[in-house]
């Protein structure tokens, strides 16, 4: 009845595993009783588990990041730990199967659960608002793919406590992941959570693209576009031609593992290298597909600090659209050892070389913005000079690593691990930290702390530098990636400076931790009344901290690039309509939360061949959906009456901090545009 599930799966003589599971445990209980105690239960379903508001569903998407980083980081303690102290005659405290599992499952979360929900939170959060929509263009198939992204990082937690996680590797190499060499539960998990969470990517993509395309504010060409919505755009299209690949590749090796084909097998006409290709197709934009939205963030943090338009704002937008196009064209490089021939590895070289054109295109743009511009040393653009730098570093390191027979030497090693996590640190994450700094106000309605976040950006950047300079060294001494236990005691001073850095940038997390507490603490000397903080450029500026359901009252009419800004300085920010309209909003439902809830027990069911549940799951999952598509009664309306009102209280408070005369000029009524 129960497949190959038993008591014995579960590891209770592995006393890391299981202290692990009984804190994750403890807090879980602590939280639980919290909102019981609190009765909060009511509130948060009905206003958050079964939301269909693009804001509340990105503030979860970031929740679940902020979670996954810190499960994803407590994975790089351990191997930074473990490597510190393995050398010569000592072997640490991790077994060699242990440590497999734990480098598996770093790189999967902070990919896949980590950097995907971040974007797309803030994806979310920001370009309905920027674009001047009241929502998505699929309000419900939003929920949908947040519930799907939650049920595969459930899967991946899940493996902690109940089997085990893929010993493979992240990219899960074949034959590696075949049932031949794995024959555990690791592989299953981790390939049900990478599928389940990566339909949940392409349906949020085909969403996104929709929406940007379609329901821009009047006035709104693409050339108008603040440039984070052009950068999501890129990505949106980088994912609808990228996850498909990925999708093929994970379900052939689903075909080899339950139904014994032989797409990835080393017998009977399987290919190994094709599963390479395929992984790496989409492997390498997705590299891109979680830096590009970064790239968009800097450009808005760079223009509102520096207090002047984007130099050469076109020049941006062709710069991200040629590192779409060439993000398709390089994902050879990721296996040049491989025997692809001089040919073909020249190609795809020169073409890595290449995409470096268009990124320091980028970077000169964002320095000639801050060019003679007052700036403004916050938070969020300390995150961003920090990129600057770090990032630049990693790339030069990236044109080294492109050349085919300097890869050859140093692609199993150290220095391998340092350029990707130099350019994916600074280059995804800095970036999504500046954007959470950057737009909380936003969301939440009052400011982050300054202080606790500068202390944070100096613990992230210094402990980034001791963690993964070193690795530089160690790579260029001839130390091979995903060791356990090495006998060359020389590298172990190394590895004790990176076991160090990585401890300054637990730090730092820390930190961010006590900011967020501090500011909930401070909330109401920190309240945003005027709903634009930062004095920002684009739309989302112009509603309320926090905005109401609907954004905008009246959808703007946009005449210039930095849509707020050229507001602003023409005096008609803040202008009322004479009238107000009635509203149609979406209707929260729980259809989005109950497909999660089944998508993560048919995942555990398939993991462990528990075939009823499995089916009974799949078809609970197929008849909520064509109970959903036949629910024509979906919307609510939003009365005049109430948009008024809501809307004389937003008026009100704006009055109070900004300068009375301005407020008397722009809040003299306007007839509605005729559109």
């Amino acid at each position: 009845m129960f497949g190959r599930l038993s008591l014995s799966v579960i590891p209770f003589n592995d006393p890391i595993v299981m202290g692990a599971v009984g804190g994750a445990t403890l807090i879980g209980l602590a939280i639980l009783f919290l909102i019981t105690y609190y009765r909060k239960w009511p509130y948060l379903w009905k206003e958050w588990l079964t939301s269909v508001d693009h804001k509340k569903i990105g503030v979860m998407y970031i929740i679940l990041a902020l979670i996954m980083l810190l499960r994803g980081f407590s994975d790089a303690i351990m191997m930074r730990s473990q490597q510190a102290l393995a050398a010569g005659g000592a072997q640490g405290y991790l077994p060699p199967d242990h440590f497999n599992q734990v480098f598996s499952a770093h790189g999967t979360i902070m990919i896949i659960f980590m950097a995907m929900p971040f974007l797309v939170g803030l994806m979310n959060i920001v370009v309905p608002q920027q674009i001047g929509a009241r929502d998505v263009a699929f309000p419900f198939l939003n929920s949908v793919s947040l519930w799907l992204t939650i049920a595969g990082a459930l899967l991946v937690m899940t493996s902690l406590a109940v089997g085990e996680f893929s010993k493979a590797g992240w990219s899960g190499y074949a034959p590696l992941t075949e049932l031949q060499y794995s024959p555990g539960s690791g592989v299953d998990y981790w390939m049900w959570a990478f599928q389940i969470a990566g339909i949940g990517s392409l349906l949020s993509a085909i969403n996104f693209l929709v929406t940007i395309i379609k329901m821009r504010a009047p006035g709104m060409t693409f050339m108008r576009m603040p440039i984070f919505v052009w950068a999501i755009l890129f990505t949106l299209v980088l994912m609808i031609f990228a996850f498909p690949v990925l999708t093929a590749a994970l379900a052939m090796l689903t075909l080899d593992r339950y139904l014994g084909m032989h797409f990835f097998t080393n017998a009977l006409g399987g290919n190994m290298m094709m599963y390479v290709n395929l992984f790496w197709m989409w492997g390498h934009p997705e590299v891109y597909i979680v830096v590009l939205p970064a790239f968009g963030v800097y450009s808005e943090v760079v223009a509102t600090f520096s207090g002047k338009r984007l130099f050469a704002y076109k020049s941006l937008v062709y710069a991200t659209a040629a590192i779409m196009v060439l993000s398709f064209t390089v994902w050879v490089h990721h296996f040049f050892t491989m025997g692809a021939g001089p040919k073909v590895n020249a190609v795809f070289g020169v073409a890595t070389m290449m995409i470096a054109i268009p990124t320091g295109v980028k970077v000169f743009n964002w320095l000639f913005t801050m060019y003679r511009g007052r700036v403004r040393f916050t938070s969020p653009m300390y995150w961003t000079l920090g990129f600057i730098v770090t990032f630049v570093i990693g790339g030069m390191t990236g044109v080294l690593l492109a050349s085919p027979p300097a890869d050859y030497v140093l692609h199993n090693s150290l220095f391998l691990i340092a350029h990707f996590h130099n350019m994916l640190i600074p280059g995804a994450l800095f970036g999504y930290l500046a954007g959470y700094a950057y737009w909380f106000p936003k969301v939440f309605g009052f400011r982050l702390n300054e202080e606790w976040g500068k202390r944070s950006f100096w613990c992230w950047i210094i402990g980034f530098y001791l963690a993964f300079m070193p690795l530089y060294v160690l790579g260029v001494m001839g130390m091979p990636r995903r060791m356990q236990h090495y006998a060359e005691t020389a590298w172990q001073p190394w590895l004790i400076i990176a076991a160090g850095g990585t401890a300054v940038i637990m730090l730092g997390i820390f930190f961010q931790g006590i900011q967020l507490l501090v500011s909930i603490r401070d909330r109401n000397a920190n309240r945003d009344l005027s709903g634009d903080p930062w004095n920002g450029r684009t739309l989302e500026w112009s509603t309320s901290s926090p905005p109401a359901v609907y954004n905008f009252a009246r959808i703007p009419v946009v005449h210039d690039i930095d849509a707020f800004a050229d507001m602003k300085e023409k005096g008609a920010a803040y202008q009322r309509p004479d009238r107000y309209q009635d509203i149609l909003m979406p209707q929260n439902t729980p259809i989005g939360f109950i497909i999660g809830v089944l998508t993560f027990l048919c995942g555990f069911a398939l993991v462990w061949y528990i075939w009823w549940l499995a089916i009974l799951t799949a078809v609970a999952i197929i008849v909520l959906v064509i109970a959903r598509a036949a629910d024509d009664d979906t919307e609510y309306t939003i009365p005049a009456a109430e948009v008024e009102r809501i809307e004389n209280e937003r008026y009100r408070r704006l009055a109070s901090v900004a300068p009375q005369e301005e407020i008397e000029e722009q809040l003299t009524p306007e007839p509605l545009p005729q559109v």
